[in-house]
């Protein structure tokens, strides 16, 4: 696995619009200039959001983003995975041949579990959870 910065900016917008997702929409230029996040870069990840079924759109004045469903239904893993980013470490991808003769390397199972932990982990960060830790440096202004 490696986080790219498609992952962790999908994470940092979702929770910026969670952050002041009150009564209104949030504009995508409103969290660019919050976050310091290309209006353009947001514009292709909020596509995946959307097609995911993460947040929802309403155009005009008022129009932005919000939250499809609350921030505690909303997983870390779900933002990243909608973004196309891999929380998989293993070099085989869960197919078991990644050693010499399509076989398991010897080190399979170290990295099939580390898979899962870190799933498990993403798995059960909600918006929610990161909204009740110190969010100063994120929710900027």
């Amino acid at each position: 696995m490696k986080l790219t910065t498609k992952g962790r900016y999908a994470v940092t917008a979702m929770l910026d619009l969670t952050l002041h997702n009150s009564k209104s929409a949030v504009s995508l230029s409103e969290i660019s200039n919050r976050q310091d996040i290309s209006l353009s870069y947001l514009e292709q990840l909020f596509a995946k959001l959307r097609k995911r079924g993460l947040v929802v759109s309403s155009r005009g004045p008022g129009g932005g983003y919000r939250l499809a469903t609350d921030a505690k239904s909303t997983y870390i893993s779900d933002i990243i995975l909608a973004v196309d980013e891999s929380l998989d470490v293993r070099r085989c991808k869960g197919k078991a041949n990644c050693g010499k003769h399509g076989t398991c390397c010897i080190t399979h199972d170290l990295w099939n579990n580390l898979t899962g932990q870190i799933q498990d982990f993403l798995d059960n960060i909600s918006l929610a959870d990161l909204m009740d830790t110190d969010t100063t440096a994120i929710a900027g202004s």
